[in-house]
């Protein structure tokens, strides 16, 4: 959906007219000075997605974070959970089923597509990930991985490592 906005701005250069006569029009421009409004006009392209993003909320146990995702009203295969990096990427449909000549009194229930990233603070094991839908709710798991040790290289200086000379 594309929403156009106009911002009009208008600069009014007023000159001093020599000719006038009281003070009770002071401001006022003379007919002849029509030229003296400068307008400038911009436009301004906004693009509004229909993609929203559900009530999310994260917090931290000792070993894992865990997310969890208010989206009710969904079946499985309806929405998606992937790790991406550092990010965990929740997406779905949700879709409206309307009886034909329904006359709506209130809309606040979203429906359509949605999306919700949530940037990890840690790495991710990933074998141990568990996500749950019950109640509406999505709940996702994700176990702190295993602190990495560092591994040493050996540098091969002048291709002479490991050489029989």
């Amino acid at each position: 959906m594309w929403r156009f906005l106009f911002e009009l701005e208008a600069k009014v250069a007023v000159t001093q007219n020599a000719n006038r006569v009281d003070d009770e029009h002071e401001g006022d421009l003379p007919l002849d000075s029509v030229h003296a409004y400068q307008v400038t006009q911009q436009w301004i392209v906004m693009h509004q997605s229909n993609v929203w993003r559900p009530p999310t909320d994260v917090f931290e146990l000792l070993d894992r974070l865990v997310v969890m995702v208010e989206i009710g009203g969904m079946r499985d295969g309806e929405f998606n959970v992937s790790l991406q990096d550092h990010r965990l990427v929740i997406r779905g449909i949700r879709r409206r089923t309307v009886r034909d000549r329904t006359a709506f009194h209130q809309m606040e229930v979203r429906y359509g597509e949605f999306r919700t990233v949530v940037n990890l603070p840690w790495a991710v094991d990933r074998s141990r990930v568990i996500a749950t839908y019950k109640d509406g709710f999505l709940r996702v798991e994700l176990p702190r991985a295993s602190k990495q040790s560092a591994h040493i290289v050996n540098v091969d200086v002048d291709g002479t490592h490991g050489s029989d000379e």
